[in-house]
Formats: structure tokens, sequence, C-alpha cells
């Protein structure tokens, strides 16, 4: 085998089809001397005249006839394993695919996704990962597929993409006092807050801002979930702080943060292993133009 050139493959392929030298050069793109000499060193290789003269033409020779049907499919397997992909047909995909985010981002944007690969693809499952797996090797391991959210915990050599930027809002139910008048720092840091934080955390961005101008807000409970926040905050007088998609979907009137607060940036990320992947990038399609009609 270290005296084969599998190129000789595709030009026998193009000979015994052609049954001309002529005919596989224009086909191979090559001229008629260097395809006769090709076809010599397939003579010496198999120890077969492989096509002989008969009249005008050629014809090729019992061993030939054996390769024939063997060499096409050798060629068009050899093809399509080192060509691109070709685009994923959804509605024929069975698959199930992986997505790690946060309580924040798929309680704006888990139904919107689910309806557009349900309506392309009722074949694909989607699942999505406890957040305790961001921050972890879940993508480098293949156990996500994709991870939606703040990206800055990464591996190196980790693909990613902007989906949004966006602010945080208040959000209250709408008969909540503060609805009443524009909304101060003051008034902020008076009314009872509710965090929404996996690690149980009641300090973040909004407090150091507030530090920053002499206030402090309280913080009257700390829940692991955000959507039992939001739920929590349509039926108190407690102010939950998330985005304007979020909020939306439980009914909550919203009201601009009134300190200054850097925007949030939301991001998906994926392993190398999937960029080529043709139901990979239709999976990122689909979750990229579901941001761009919920955000």
């Amino acid at each position: 085998m270290s005296n084969v050139d599998l190129n000789l493959l595709a030009a026998l392929d193009a000979l015994l089809s052609e049954q001309s030298v002529t005919r596989a050069a224009e086909r191979m793109r090559t001229s008629p001397a260097a395809m006769s000499r090709t076809l010599s060193r397939i003579r010496r290789i198999l120890g077969d005249p492989v096509l002989v003269r008969a009249g005008q033409g050629m014809v090729p020779t019992p061993r030939a006839l054996e390769l024939r049907d063997e060499v096409r499919a050798v060629v068009a397997a050899s093809t399509a394993l080192l060509t691109r992909g070709s685009p994923a047909d959804p509605a024929s995909l069975v698959r199930t695919f992986t997505v790690q985010t946060s309580d924040l981002l798929l309680v704006s944007t888990a139904a919107p996704l689910l309806e557009s690969l349900n309506s392309e693809a009722p074949g694909v499952t989607l699942r999505f990962a406890p957040e305790s797996t961001e921050g972890t090797n879940s993508l480098r391991d293949g156990l996500v597929d994709v991870e939606v959210g703040v990206l800055d915990h990464l591996d190196p050599e980790t693909r990613t993409a902007e989906l949004a930027s966006t602010e945080l809002v208040g959000a209250v139910r709408p008969a909540h006092p503060l609805t009443d008048a524009p909304v101060t720092p003051e008034r902020f840091a008076a009314a009872d807050h509710i965090s929404a934080s996996r690690r149980g955390r009641s300090w973040g961005p909004v407090d150091d801002a507030l530090a920053e101008i002499g206030l402090r807000r309280r913080v009257s409970v700390v829940l692991p979930r955000h959507a039992s926040a939001l739920a929590l905050a349509r039926d108190s007088d407690l102010v939950c702080l998330t985005t304007e998609a979020a909020a939306r979907g439980f009914g909550l009137r919203t009201f601009p943060v009134p300190l200054r607060l850097p925007p949030i940036t939301i991001g998906m990320a994926w392993h190398p292993r999937n960029e080529a992947d043709p139901a990979h990038r239709w999976l990122r399609d689909r979750i990229r133009e579901t941001f761009l009609r919920a955000w």
C-alpha cells in the first residue's frame, strides 16, 4: 500500500465509466497524455490491461468489470467522507440535544425555542441540563451540546457567539406602590427585594452601585430559582431584578433600575468538535433566531 496512490481510484473510476482516455482526462481535468500515464500505472499495479482497444474504442477487461462497481462505491464514499457535510434535514432528524442555561433564560426562551424546534424537527428532543453543570467541563466532555448564558468560565478552545445584550430591570406586581411615581435610587433602596441566586448570594453589583451613593437595600428573601423569584414578586410587594423578557412572561410591571449598571451580554458556546456538524449548526441557528425574536 505504501506504493499505491489512492488518487488512482478516482482515475480508474473515470476510465471505467468513460471507457476512453480522452473523455476520462476531461472528467479529471487533466491532459490525455497524463491520463494515459495514469492508466499505465494502474495496469502495472493490477497486473491487468484494464482497458483494451476494440476498433475505434476501448473495452474493459473481465478484471475491470469485476472492479467497476466496487471502485465507484469506494470513490463515492471517500468523496462524502472528505467533503463538508450536507445541510441537515430537520424533518428527518432524530436526536437529543443537551443545553445548559440559567433559570432566568429558561423562563423567557424555552417555550419559543421548543415551538421552533417542534415545528421543524418533531424527532428532536431538547434536554436542559441542571445549572450545576455551569463552570464544569461539560462542553469539553460532550455532556452538553450548547451552553447559553453569561460566558465567563470557558475553556480556551471553546467556540462562542454573542446572542444579545440587555440590562436588568426592576419587576413588580401591576399594583405595586413603586408604579405610582418615578423610581428614584432612594425609593428603590427602600423597597424590600428578592435575590435569585443558586449559590445563596444576597449581595451583587446592584448593592455595590447603591453603596457608592450611600444607600443599601433590604433583601428579604433569597431563592435558588429565578422562576420562583418572579412568581413571588407577582404575589407580593417584593421587587425582583430580572430582564424585560422574563418579566413579560409573568405579567409583571417593569421599571429601569435607577443605577449605573453594566449591561449583561448573553452568549452561546459549543465545543469545536461540533463546529461543522450540520445538525448542530441547525440547532445553533434556531437558538440564535429565538433570541433575536425574544430579546
